[in-house]
């Protein structure tokens, strides 16, 4: 009986978890702890939301089991979403299903399209979901980058041509968790042509959709001609309005993998809480003010992370999308490596972030940060940092200070 069952064996240990442990332990110990790791909404949803929550779940009949491809006003109104950004048409019918985030979504459609011995493409770094959702499904991993260059299409195609067997899915997400990376219309249109004529299922998460900056819309796949005949989209209310614990995201696009995944949540749950979908529907059709204020709101904490940061010697690149920097560790620093550094950021500088390769292999030399605190805690954070630099005998700027 002491033998590890077999999934665990596939699992390695979540390197993040190491660190929340250490700050729990921390915060547990009565210590200041900013916490920039957990990409955790600190902002509340809006209050017509909360009101329809309330409204709904006063209702005597709204106790019972739910549909768990989403109820079907619910489903509508993701559909009128993608219609009124993307210009995308839906049938909530038959093209959307409603998911408990968009995590679960992802780990559904992975158990329900995936045989073991699969070969699946995923990016690296990624968010452990897209690559582990398949591995607890029994399928292989090949990476292929992240970041969207030539590069990246020619590690698409040589992964074709030396994988046996051939890969049948591949997973992208942009605006990237971690990496903050993003794309054009142009880069999906190569894709989903690439897509067709290698056979490949194209599963694309845009988690962040609305968090973006400098003017530039993040596009969706399913805007591409055609895209429908081989992508799924997965979606989520959690950054856009705020609402991370309430398990909301969707799956839209080909009706043959939505179906698949229908039939696998039907087995697997009821769905989501009912007054919670129904706080979901006042969520996507109700009044979009609270997006574009949390955008402008994210927009000024990135520009608060990033000047307050490079003054305390730490120079992070500017995210173009998403509410995670994604920074180089101060070149000083290197060599301890992601996992230490953060360590040792918790332990001196009172500050967590999630080490880098707790994404996959390639994220070793880089930190997550999350811009989950309010710009007060940013500078304090800032200060912090510098003062934990100076005493590993790093000089920061002498322009101003932190």
């Amino acid at each position: 009986m002491s033998e590890e069952f077999y999934r665990m064996k596939r699992l390695p240990p979540y390197v993040i978890a190491e660190v929340n442990a250490m700050r729990a332990a921390a915060r547990a110990a009565g210590e200041d702890i900013i916490d920039l790791g957990m990409g955790n909404p600190d902002l509340p949803p809006p209050p017509h939301v909360i009101d329809k929550l309330i409204e709904v779940v006063r209702k005597p009949d709204a106790h019972g089991y739910s549909q768990s491809k989403g109820i079907p006003g619910l489903r509508k109104a993701q559909a009128n979403y993608y219609g009124r950004r993307f210009g995308v048409d839906v049938d909530p019918e038959t093209e959307v299903v409603v998911t408990m985030g968009s995590k679960e979504g992802l780990a559904s459609l992975a158990t329900a399209i995936t045989a073991p011995g699969d070969v699946v493409l995923a990016p690296n770094p990624s968010y452990p979901i897209h690559m582990f959702g398949f591995i607890l499904a029994g399928a292989t991993i090949r990476s292929v980058p992240t970041t969207p260059d030539e590069n990246y299409f020619r590690s698409l195609d040589r992964a074709m041509a030396f994988t046996v067997p051939r890969p049948s899915i591949l997973v992208v997400n942009y605006p990237s968790n971690p990496t903050a990376e993003t794309v054009d219309l142009a880069f999906y249109e190569r894709l989903v042509a690439w897509a067709k004529e290698n056979k490949v299922w194209v599963l694309s998460d845009l988690a962040y959709s609305e968090l973006y900056y400098d003017g530039k819309p993040t596009p969706s796949i399913l805007q591409v001609p055609g895209a429908k005949d081989i992508a799924v989209e997965f979606t989520s209310l959690s950054k856009t309005y705020s609402m991370a614990g309430w398990r909301i995201g969707f799956a839209v696009g080909n009706k043959q993998l939505i179906a698949a995944m229908s039939r696998v949540k039907s087995y697997l749950d009821y769905g989501a809480f009912t007054p919670i979908q129904a706080a979901a529907c006042a969520a996507l059709n109700g009044p979009q003010d609270i997006v574009a204020k949390n955008r402008e709101l994210y927009h000024k904490r990135r520009d608060v992370l990033v000047e307050s940061f490079g003054r305390a010697g730490w120079d992070i690149p500017a995210p173009p999308a998403s509410m995670f920097a994604w920074a180089p560790l101060p070149p000083a620093l290197k060599e301890m490596g992601s996992l230490e550094f953060s360590k040792q950021l918790l332990t001196h500088a009172k500050v967590a972030v999630a080490p880098g390769v707790g994404y996959g292999e390639d994220g070793e030399g880089y930190v997550r940060i999350a811009l989950v605190e309010n710009e007060q805690r940013l500078r304090q954070a800032a200060r912090n940092v510098k003062k934990y630099l100076q005493s590993m005998g790093i000089n920061t700027p002498a322009k101003g200070a932190a």
